[in-house]
């Protein structure tokens, strides 16, 4: 069985509701139905219809008591729930669901801030950051082609604390979603020390708080992709390296790398890139790229009910 079959199944053992606010897109229509049939989840497709005047009016006097020192107009406030995200973002925070799914008509910073100002942030973790996760066809490396990379779609230059967080929080993913043991590489165009720069003394800096965080998980850096993922080539580079070249999480020094590291996976080599999945906020929720498949719907439907498990 696939990682993504597993996935699938992962979710469908405990239901979760999970709502998908952009009613009027044909893709996510269609995988609906998909969830449906497959028994993957229980969907609340917010239409306009199931959005109750009662409840938008609830929501928003929420949302105004959480933010009201930084918003003085309610006026702005009703102008946010205009658009039904954060209707959707509302009825998870308040326990009305369990996590939601959007991106196939809104831009990554549009669900971003839906998600952290509905959502908050858990003060455990202190950042929102985002992760995929990369199925790779017929490779050998990762957990057989299975890889978490991370941050590819929130933080554009994160600092040594985000960095370590990033790399906390996306090998938790690893472990509760796909059932690994997370095996965490900092990137970098340096292996220990072969090459020296302001971005390696960050990763480096990143690397030490990470294992504060968590001192049982088995993370290294700063190490060059080949050297995290290679065996044969982490032998060369660095022979008494603890992850000897089978690193299956992966974390960017950048947004900038890591976006265009997994766009650049999964258009050359078919693989499946599901997310960005939002992490460090207190609820589950995913976004999607505009350019989603129903497919990508309906496995980020399923990862986030796993994370509401």
């Amino acid at each position: 069985m696939d990682i993504i079959a597993k996935i699938r199944e992962k979710a469908s053992l405990k239901l979760r509701t999970i709502v998908l606010p952009e009613y009027k897109d044909p893709r996510t229509i269609e995988a609906c139905r998909i969830i449906e049939k497959e028994k993957i989840a229980k969907i609340v497709l917010l239409s306009e219809e199931m959005i109750l005047k009662e409840k938008k009016e609830k929501y928003i006097q929420e949302f105004y008591a959480l933010h009201k020192a930084k918003v003085n107009d309610m006026n702005e406030v009703n102008k946010l729930f205009n658009d039904p995200l954060y209707y959707a973002a509302m009825m998870v925070s308040e326990g009305d669901a369990d996590g939601f799914v959007a991106g196939a008509s809104h831009t990554t910073s549009d669900v971003g801030r839906a998600a952290i100002h509905c959502l908050g942030v858990d003060g455990r973790i202190g950042v929102a950051c985002s992760c995929f996760i990369m199925a790779v066809p017929d490779c050998e490396y990762g957990a057989e082609g299975t890889f978490i990379f991370a941050d590819c779609g929130i933080i554009p230059e994160p600092n040594p604390r985000q960095l370590a967080c990033i790399a906390v929080t996306s090998a938790e993913l690893a472990a509760k979603v796909l059932a690994l043991t997370p095996r965490v590489a900092f990137l970098s165009y340096s292996t220990k020390g072969s090459a020296k720069g302001k971005t390696i003394d960050k990763v480096v800096e990143a690397l030490g708080l990470a294992q504060g965080m968590a001192p049982g998980l088995l993370i290294d850096g700063e190490l060059q992709v080949d050297a995290a993922i290679v065996p044969e080539v982490a032998r060369i580079k660095y022979p008494e390296g603890p992850l000897g070249g089978e690193a299956n999480v992966l974390i960017f020094p950048s947004l900038e790398a890591g976006n265009i590291s997994y766009k650049l996976v999964q258009r050359l080599s078919g693989a499946r890139a599901l997310g960005p999945l939002i992490l460090g906020l207190n609820k589950p929720c995913s976004d999607l790229s505009r350019g989603c498949s129903v497919e990508d719907i309906v496995d980020c439907v399923a990862v986030t009910a796993i994370r509401a498990q």
